[in-house]
């Protein structure tokens, strides 16, 4: 299908799979000459009304003269994409440039006239507009930024296809016809539109996956002990709602069931629709597995086989064989390689994994990429508290494993709108889309909370991932900046999740303290002070405390207004008035339901059944109906566990810790997640500067990319553009001889900085290769020769003359373009000390004023901008606005693809660049401003 064109080579990057609405995908690519055939059966599929809509008369068939004219293109001025699943066509779209007089033309005419046409099997699934999207970015790579179309005002779904993609538009109305025209410069609109929908397909696709009607195991043994058999009994023993298969092509042909479940030999064998497929096959019987699947209609597949990218580039070549043939077919996969997929609500009750027990119903949703993490997180959440029972279980649990179709985004993209799930628990080994992931992240966080622990080491070798040049820790930032809860440990992730599953978000930092231990309550005092909360004294109840003084000490701590979380601290106790776990944890879950607003956490020690006790629902909370077993047509099918006991409704049970470190850092970070979700609501504006002159800059960027792919700007052309957006640089004049550098002395006016700017010496004044306030030239020759003396001839350090700055705190300022994450800014002190200890900020651009004003207090050394030990605090006002102009510099032109400002002085009044450096580079590509595509693998 890769035919050589009239003018240019096949565009083999404008191929793209995509989410449709309903959740299938689709194969978008250019139509060529070799599509003929597949065009004609496409065209006799489509209704004479459809038919008519397109051509506005009765046209039933094509003729050869159309079909030449349909598969020829130039893929300039005249261009074609098809949307297909399996091989074939099901909606078509082409623009043909037109000049001013409506007729064909050629560059630099800018606009042409589009028109789709689309089976109608497959209208209302989103194709239309999911084509648009792709052949507006076509238009836009070959020069042309107006669209033209002519619908008939029957036509109603296709004008709504123009009319709602969000773009600027001018529409009239000329003999029965609609004439629509809009410009394809993507808009604050057309973007918000497409990434609706690109939530609804996506979040539709995992669904799908996580709620089908109907499941077939594809390598279902006929002898107990393999992966596909053991994936049946769990299907069985979590009492599936929907209809169960058991497939494998070894059964014997008069083999009706298996363990009570019918039993085919292959999936087409199978009479009714099958909505997931798990396979569990050893890989080399995996494609005609999937061929089988897609060919009966089958949805989705969760493949456990093993034997592909984790094994080697052999395997990765099989991995992206089975992902193209899967989705060339309309299917998504979770895996290869994957633990499988949970859904615990009773309306499913899906067990479509190698867990052997059904985790107990609830409001955490789990994602893993590893399967050995995924069993360890389902057994934490089920050892603590006796089990997670009631509102803390969970809701669904996905194991991706290598990962390479159904991602943690999709996921993300699923939950955001759960109204099963109330909290999100990721563990990523790697991150494929680093800025959709925190794009999608921020939104999410601001509805519920993500709790996340990362990997810090290299993608596993089964995840296909694009490279990062950020550090781990730049990651980690940006991801809390987008209201991600950030841990480092499954344990830390499990004891997040369970006080944001179980209790409300903390209001401030104010912790209060109680327990009937001295000790415990100042060690839960000190973890306090050393994660940034702000503890009142403990309240020590001493070993003699009742059940009722537990109580009674609660009730007047969450009272008190300047408490704002309390933390219970209890050991065992000897003595008649001692409380059994019983009794304490019914006084202090009826202490709390008095106060609903503030969080209470417990922190126990040996004390066993008190955790068990404060999860457990009361007893007076109705035991849930046994769900109803797996629909198999058969009278034995086997009865599922129970349903877990469920608390009663709005009931918030308190967590317990065994260790008050654990209580603490879990309390800590849901207090910076509740002041974030505050911010939040009000993330500020990216200010207009009257004096940015960004059409100045762009001639200027233009101009100096034409001499090369890439380069770093010389110190007058670094001043020349960084001018155009308001920031000044103090001149620095090179000096390689002592009678220049008086002369430029002479010029700046005294007093003057020496410096060297080798590279082994730029920004190194602890290495001595600075001077500073030479008031004469008798000081300025005297200290040229010291620096020569010292480090080498003039060649060597090339010595520069700046104007003194005045006194201040050196800062330094970056923004990079990240292939992975985009344009980050930077900011932190300048100097070795900063260096050596990492103390950088980051944040995305564009980067709002808020944001700026948070960036700077975000360092660990920011006191010393502030007034700290008694020092004069400086001019952080005139920082931010340097920050929100750099930011606005690498935003508005991707071509700048690395700023570095050092180093800054801060002074009490303005500030003063003294260092810049500025590289261009050709802009790299914006996925996430492009149309909608699945990552290609």
């Amino acid at each position: 299908m890769q035919s050589a064109s009239d003018r240019h080579e096949y565009p083999a990057h404008w191929e793209a799979d995509v989410v449709l609405r309903d959740g299938g995908t689709a194969r978008i690519r250019p139509i060529t000459i070799d599509d003929a055939e597949r065009l004609v059966s496409f065209y006799e599929q489509v209704s004479d009304e459809s038919k008519y809509y397109r051509f506005f008369a009765p046209y039933p068939r094509l003729s050869d003269k159309d079909v030449h004219r349909f598969t020829h293109h130039d893929f300039v001025d005249r261009v074609g994409l098809a949307a297909t699943v399996g091989g074939e066509f099901i909606a078509t779209v082409r623009y043909d440039r037109i000049g001013a007089d409506g007729m064909a033309a050629s560059a630099p005419a800018d606009e042409a006239e589009v028109a789709f046409l689309v089976q109608d099997a497959h209208q209302g699934r989103g194709v239309a507009s999911t084509l648009l999207e792709h052949i507006a970015a076509v238009a836009r790579e070959r020069g042309i930024r107006r669209f033209a179309a002519e619908v008939l005002p029957a036509n109603t779904k296709m004008i709504k296809v123009f009319t709602d993609a969000g773009y600027t538009q001018k529409r009239s109305f000329e003999d029965g016809v609609v004439h629509l025209e809009f410009g394809l410069e993507p808009t604050e609109r057309s973007v918000a539109v497409q990434r609706a929908r690109e939530q609804r397909a996506e979040a539709h696709s995992v669904g799908r996956l996580l709620a089908p009607g109907s499941v077939a195991v594809v390598g279902a043994g006929r002898t107990p002990g393999g992966v596909g058999r053991s994936v049946l009994g769990n299907l069985r023993e979590a009492g599936f709602t929907g209809r169960l298969y058991a497939v494998n092509k070894a059964f014997p042909e008069d083999l009706k069931e298996l363990d009570g479940v019918p039993a085919h030999r292959s999936v087409r064998d199978i009479a009714a629709p099958v909505d997931l497929a798990v396979v569990a096959v050893p890989a080399e019987q995996v494609p005609e597995a999937v061929a089988e699947c897609g060919e009966h209609g089958v949805q989705g597949l969760v493949v456990l086989s093993a034997g592909y990218a984790e094994s080697g580039p052999e395997g990765r070549e099989r991995q992206r064989q089975l992902v193209r043939h899967a989705r060339a077919y309309g299917m998504r996969i979770i895996g290869p390689n994957a633990f499988g997929v949970i859904n615990t609500s009773s309306e499913v009750r899906l067990n479509a994994s190698l867990a052997p027990e059904m985790p107990r119903p609830g409001r955490i949703g789990l994602f893993a990429q590893s399967g050995a993490i995924g069993i360890a997180l389902l057994s934490r959440l089920h050892r603590r508290g006796g089990g997670v029972t009631g509102v803390t279980g969970v809701s669904t649990f996905i194991s991706s494993g290598n990962r390479a179709d159904v991602s943690g985004n999709d996921v993300l993209q699923y939950w955001y709108d759960d109204p099963d799930t109330d909290v999100a628990l990721m563990y990523l080994e790697s991150i494929g889309n680093p800025r959709k992931f925190t794009r999608l992240a921020r939104r999410t966080a601001a509805a519920k909370p993500l709790v996340v622990v990362q990997g810090a080491g290299s993608a596993p070798q089964g995840h296909a991932v694009r490279a990062t040049r950020l550090p781990h820790a730049t990651v980690s930032a940006l991801l809390r900046q987008a209201g991600v809860i950030r841990v480092d440990t499954i344990t830390e992730l499990v004891d997040a999740g369970l006080l944001l599953a179980r209790q409300p978000l903390p209001t401030g930092p104010r912790v209060a303290i109680l327990g009937n231990s001295e000790s415990l309550g100042l060690l839960t005092y000190d973890a306090c002070l050393s994660e940034g909360l702000r503890p009142l004294p403990p309240l020590d109840l001493t070993t003699e405390a009742s059940a009722q003084d537990f109580h009674a000490a609660l009730a007047r701590a969450l009272a008190d207004e300047t408490c704002d979380a309390v933390v219970v601290t209890a050991i065992p106790a000897i003595g008649e008035r001692s409380p059994g776990d019983a009794e304490l944890a019914e006084a202090l879950r009826s202490a709390a339901a008095a106060a609903p607003a503030k969080p209470v956490l417990v922190v126990h020690v040996e004390l066993g059944g008190l955790a068990t006790a404060l999860s457990a629902a009361t007893s007076t909370a109705p035991r849930a109906e046994a769900a109803p077993r797996a629909r198999t047509d058969m009278p034995d099918g086997a009865q599922p566990v129970p349903a877990a006991v469920e608390a009663p409704e709005g009931t918030h049970l308190i967590p317990a810790y065994p260790a008050a470190e654990r209580a603490v850092r879990a309390l800590a970070e849901a207090v910076k997640y509740a002041q974030w979700r505050r911010e939040a609501a009000d993330a500020g504006k990216v200010p207009e500067y009257e004096d940015v002159d960004e059409k100045g800059a762009a001639e200027l960027i233009g101009g100096l990319l034409s001499r090369g792919q890439g380069l770093t700007l010389d110190a007058d052309d670094t001043c020349e553009l960084l001018g155009r957006y308001g920031i000044r640089t103090r001149r620095a004049i090179p000096a390689p001889t002592p009678d220049e550098a008086a002369r430029a002395a002479d010029a700046l006016g005294y007093p003057v900085a020496l410096k060297a700017t080798a590279p082994h010496l730029r920004h190194r004044a602890d290495l001595g290769g600075v001077r500073l306030d030479l008031a004469d030239e008798e000081q300025l020759r005297r200290s040229y020769a010291e620096l020569t003396e010292l480090f080498g001839k003039p060649e060597e350090i090339r010595p520069v003359v700046q104007a003194m700055a005045p006194r201040g705190v050196d800062t330094v300022v970056r923004a990079v373009i990240d292939p992975a994450a985009g344009a980050v800014l930077s900011f932190g002190l300048a100097g070795a000390a900063s260096q050596l200890l990492g103390d950088m900020a980051h944040r995305l651009v564009p980067v709002t004023d808020r944001e700026a004003t948070s960036l700077i207090r975000s360092i660990r050394t920011a006191p010393l901008l502030f007034g700290w030990r008694g020092s004069t605090p400086v001019d952080t006002a005139a920082l931010e606005d340097l920050l929100l102009r750099v930011s606005r510099l690498v935003d508005d032109h991707p071509e700048v693809v690395a700023v570095t400002l050092e180093p800054v002085v801060v002074a009490p009044h303005g500030l003063s660049v003294l260092g810049a450096s500025v590289r261009l580079a050709p802009p790299p590509a914006r996925d996430d401003l492009g149309p909608r595509t699945l990552p290609t693998y």
